[in-house]
């Protein structure tokens, strides 16, 4: 008589023991051995990537003295927010970052509405030539900036009845020595615009299509139905566009020669000259010349993601 037979009424049945379908298989080892390779490999680029920003951090928060002595050390013996106190009180520190949030705030709002109206044109509009167009703007993208920059700098010095100049030009400085000689030659980078190009050809047509039905203007039709659908491209445009004009030294160092129009990467160049190096003041403000740019990267980041995201479904 079976087990189940002779059971009281009302038992439970027993129940069977679970059967594994698969077993773990043992590494082998090579494989062993590239997991401990590639293990390595993470930590040594990590820490060859961070190391120079803990060192950099460090040495801002020590006195002048210990920064030669103990530079190799990564804790400060005396840690000291001297040299933070000495960009603002001994410099026009403040005014260098002031200038260059003007100019990086300035030219992402130039180039995502400049940027994101030639984009939309370009990818939503028929017009004779706009092949042509789009061809100009992808070859302009391929000559080096040093090479315009003599050109660019002589016409925004003689722009007609700006800067004190007469209708000829001549007379004052232009646009020279004011937010607008940066401001302006970069306020529609090709770059935005074939990116918000190639955003917006991702879009369906339908959708203009319907709003054009209803009586929408077509700029309208970009403001109100596209751009809000394009807003994690506007936000990827916008960090670039914020870390480029935060970072530029070149041009701000040629087209803005008064001292109290110098950007924070100008102003810092000041701590280094031909007799003396000022290493905590010139640390402690590469350490807060980083911060503005971390921040737009961790507020824009979910936007970010978003456009990788959608750029890989289309």
């Amino acid at each position: 008589m079976s087990a189940l037979a002779t059971a009281p009424a009302g038992t439970p049945a027993p129940v069977p023991a679970p059967q594994h379908l698969t077993t773990t298989r043992p590494l082998t080892p090579r494989a062993v051995t590239g997991k401990v390779v590639w293990t390595l490999a993470v930590v040594l680029i990590s820490v060859t990537t961070v190391m120079p920003l803990v060192w950099t951090l460090s040495t801002s928060l020590k006195p002048e003295g210990e920064i030669l002595s103990s530079y190799l050390q990564l804790v400060p013996e005396n840690p000291t927010l001297a040299n933070y106190v000495a960009l603002f009180t001994d410099g026009p520190f403040g005014r260098y970052l002031g200038n260059s949030a003007i100019i990086a705030l300035g030219g992402v709002v130039t180039n995502l509405f400049f940027g994101g109206l030639a984009g939309y044109a370009l990818a939503k509009l028929h017009f004779r030539g706009r092949g042509v167009v789009f061809s100009l703007f992808l070859g302009s993208m391929m000559v080096p900036g040093i090479i315009t920059m003599v050109p660019t700098f002589l016409v925004l010095r003689r722009f007609p009845l700006v800067g004190g100049n007469d209708l000829f030009g001549e007379g004052g400085a232009g646009f020279i020595n004011s937010y607008g000689a940066v401001l302006i030659p970069f306020a529609a980078g090709p770059f935005a615009v074939f990116f918000m190009r190639q955003f917006f050809q991702a879009l369906p047509d339908e959708l203009g299509d319907a709003a054009r039905i209803d009586g929408a203007s077509e700029f309208r039709i970009f403001w109100n139905i596209y751009l809000p659908l394009a807003r994690a491209g506007l936000a990827v445009l916008g960090v670039l566009t914020f870390q480029a004009g935060w970072n530029s030294f070149l041009w701000p160092l040629i087209a803005l020669n008064d001292p109290e129009m110098l950007t924070v990467q100008v102003g810092l160049a000041g701590y280094v000259n031909e007799y003396q190096t000022e290493y905590g003041p010139l640390l402690a403000g590469t350490i807060l010349a980083s911060l503005p740019v971390l921040l737009v990267f961790v507020v824009a980041q979910r936007y970010i993601i978003e456009n990788f995201a959608h750029s890989g479904t289309k």
